[in-house]
């Protein structure tokens, strides 16, 4: 049996400045208060179906692998949404499309719950930097809430 090693090293394979590499978890958290409305936010009318809120900026030169929701406090029954990312140029690229569902949709908001992304997307390494954005589906929210999302990436820089 031989022993084969490439002798060109991947590209993705750079350990940044530290020895244990350069892979990050991004945490954002997206509350409500008691009426529905988004904590630390430019409204303050209640979420509702068809809403997209942006919790906050995915950094150009990121390279998705994974995300999860933690839904620690609920929203109203019934309500679901979607997430993905939106440019916050608003100007789409061909090479990483914005995506609304990127990292999951149909995803149950309205019970205490851990999310794991479940959808069969590529890696996607953003050229330029987008908004995190959930998208609600199924009800208006009236209620106090806390959600938090971790993206988990790796960060390569813009090329």
């Amino acid at each position: 049996m031989a022993t084969i090693t490439k002798t060109i090293k991947d590209a993705g394979v750079s350990l940044g400045s530290t020895p244990w590499g350069n892979l990050s978890a991004l945490r954002y958290l997206l509350a409500t208060n008691a009426a529905g409305a988004v904590l630390n936010s430019d409204s303050t009318a209640a979420a509702a179906q068809g809403d997209v809120i942006r919790i906050g900026i995915l950094p150009a030169g990121f390279r998705f692998v994974d995300s999860q929701v933690l839904v620690k406090v609920g929203l109203t029954a019934s309500v679901t949404g979607k997430l993905g990312f939106a440019y916050v140029d608003g100007k789409d690229d061909t090479a990483a499309p914005q995506d609304d569902d990127y990292f999951g949709t149909g995803l149950v908001l309205s019970a205490a719950a851990r999310l794991r992304n479940a959808t069969a997307n590529g890696t996607v390494v953003l050229k330029k930097d987008a908004y995190l954005t959930l998208t609600l589906a199924g009800a208006d929210n009236a209620k106090a809430s806390e959600v938090e999302v971790v993206i988990f990436g790796i960060a390569e820089g813009v090329n």
